[in-house]
C-alpha cells in the first residue's frame, strides 16, 4: 500500500491556460527581480536610493512599477494555490489521500528554495511558497466564496500590519529606527560595502546574501510576505474552482476582467507614484502608507493580466507565442533557477561583475534577452524531455523514485 501511494501519477492532460499563464508570470517576475540582481537592495523599494532616476531611466522604472511590481508575484501565487487543489484532485481521483505526497513535495520545494536563497540569490520566493503551501493545503476543500473571503482577509492583515508599523514609528527605539533608515536609504559607506561584496567572489557575498535571505524569510515573511502569499493562494484556489484560471469562462468574461482590472489598478498605482515623489520617498511615508497604493493596485493589475492572457488562450490568436509561453510555464522551476544563474553570472563577481553598473534601461535589455532565450529554449527542451531538469529532480524526490526524463523515440 505504501509503495502504491508513492507511485507517480499517470500522464494527465495539461490545462493549457494554466501553463500559458504560468509562463507569462514567470517571465514577468524577472522584470522586478532584475533590479535586485543588478542594484543594491534598497533600490528595489526606494528608487531614489541608487542610480539615475531621470529621463528614460525614470520611464523604465515607472513601467516596471506599474506593470510588474507585485503583479507577477500575485499571478504566480494564484497559480500556486490552484496547483495545490489540482494536485490534490488528481491524487484523490486514484482513491488515495494527497496529504503525504503534498507535504513531501512541499518539503523538497523548501529545501530547493533554501539552497537557492543561501547559495545563489537572497531574493528567493520558493521558501515563502513552501511555507504558505503547507498551511493553505488545509483549505483545499473550502467553497470558493469562503476561500475568497479568507484570502482577502489575509491580504488585509498584511496591509494593516504595514500601516500599524508606520504609525508606530515615533515610539520605535532610536537604534531600531536608525537601522531601518539605513536599510531604506543606505549611506555611502553601506552602498560601497554592498558593491564590493557582490562584485567580489562567492565567499565575499555570503555574509550579505545570508543576512538578506534571513531577513526575507523572517521579518518580511511575518509582516507582509506570508500574509500576502497565503491570501493570494486561497484566492487562486477559488478562481480555479470557479473555472476562471482554467479558461472555461467566456471570452467576454476575460475581456471584462482585463478592462475592469486596468481601470481600477492603473489610476491607484499612478496616484501612489505621484504621492511618493511628493513625499520625497521618505521612510515615514513611502515605506508604509505610500506602499499601500501598489499593494492593493497590484491585485487589480494582476487580474487584468489574467484576463488578457487566459482570454488569449480562448482564441486562435498568436498560437506560436502561446505554445512557447506554455513551454516556459511547464518548466517554471527550471526557468526560475536559470534566470538566477544567468543574472548572477552577469552581475556578480563570479561572472562579469556588472553589479551597480547597469542602469534601469539597460536592465530592461537584459530582461528581454533572457525572455528570448527561454522562449526559444523551453520548447526545444520539451521536445526531447518530459520535464525541465529541476522539475525532474523535484518530482523524483516527491515520489521517492527516479522519474523517466527522456521522451521515447
Amino acid at each position: 500500500a505504501t509503495a502504491a501511494t508513492d507511485l507517480p501519477m499517470p500522464g494527465c492532460e495539461r490545462i493549457a491556460s494554466l501553463d500559458v499563464l504560468r509562463g507569462f508570470a514567470l517571465l514577468g517576475i524577472l522584470i522586478m527581480n532584475m533590479q535586485s540582481f543588478a542594484m543594491p537592495d534598497a533600490a528595489y523599494f526606494n528608487p531614489t536610493a541608487w542610480g539615475d532616476l531621470t529621463g528614460l531611466n525614470l520611464v523604465a522604472w515607472a513601467a516596471a512599477h506599474i506593470m510588474a511590481d507585485q503583479k507577477f508575484m500575485a499571478l504566480f501565487s494564484l497559480l500556486f494555490g490552484a496547483g495545490v487543489v489540482l494536485f490534490s484532485e488528481r491524487i484523490e481521483a486514484r482513491g488515495q489521500r494527497p496529504a503525504r505526497l503534498h507535504y513531501r513535495r512541499t518539503f523538497w520545494l523548501f529545501v530547493i528554495g533554501m539552497a537557492h536563497a543561501y547559495l545563489l540569490w537572497s531574493g528567493d520566493i520558493l521558501v515563502t511558497y513552501a511555507l504558505c503551501s503547507a498551511v493553505v493545503f488545509l483549505a483545499r476543500g473550502w467553497r470558493p466564496r469562503t476561500l475568497l473571503v479568507v484570502g482577502i482577509a489575509l491580504l488585509a492583515v498584511g496591509s494593516l500590519l504595514s500601516l500599524m508599523s508606520g504609525l508606530s514609528l515615533p515610539w520605535w527605539p532610536a537604534e531600531d529606527l536608525a537601522a531601518m533608515r539605513e536599510q531604506w536609504n543606505p549611506s555611502a559607506a553601506a552602498l560601497s560595502a554592498d558593491l564590493n561584496a557582490y562584485r567580489g567572489g562567492w565567499v565575499e557575498q555570503m555574509a550579505s546574501r545570508a543576512a538578506s535571505a534571513y531577513d526575507l524569510q523572517t521579518t518580511a515573511f511575518i509582516f507582509v510576505l506570508g500574509w500576502r502569499a497565503a491570501g493570494l493562494m486561497l484566492i487562486g484556489m477559488a478562481l480555479y474552482k470557479l473555472q476562471v484560471l482554467t479558461g472555461q469562462r467566456s471570452v467576454a468574461f476575460y475581456r471584462r476582467l482585463a478592462l475592469v482590472g486596468a481601470a481600477l489598478g492603473l489610476p491607484l498605482i499612478s496616484l501612489g507614484i505621484v504621492r511618493n515623489f511628493a513625499a520625497g520617498w521618505s521612510l515615514e511615508y513611502s515605506m508604509f502608507l505610500g506602499s499601500q497604493f501598489n499593494y492593493w493596485g497590484s491585485l487589480a493589475i494582476a487580474m487584468a493580466w489574467l484576463g488578457l492572457v487566459v482570454g488569449l488562450t480562448r482564441t486562435p490568436h498568436l498560437p506560436a507565442l502561446q505554445h512557447r509561453l506554455a513551454a516556459v510555464g511547464r518548466m517554471a522551476l527550471s526557468n526560475y533557477l536559470l534566470q538566477t544563474v544567468l543574472a548572477t553570472l552577469l552581475f556578480y563577481g563570479r561572472g562579469m561583475a556588472l553589479y551597480g553598473r547597469v542602469d534601469r534601461v539597460g536592465q530592461w535589455g537584459v530582461v528581454m534577452a533572457i525572455w528570448v532565450l527561454q522562449l526559444w529554449l523551453s520548447p526545444i527542451w520539451l521536445r526531447h524531455f518530459r520535464y525541465g531538469p529541476a522539475e525532474w529532480v523535484w518530482r523524483s524526490l516527491t515520489y521517492a523514485r527516479r522519474q523517466t526524463l527522456r521522451r521515447s523515440a
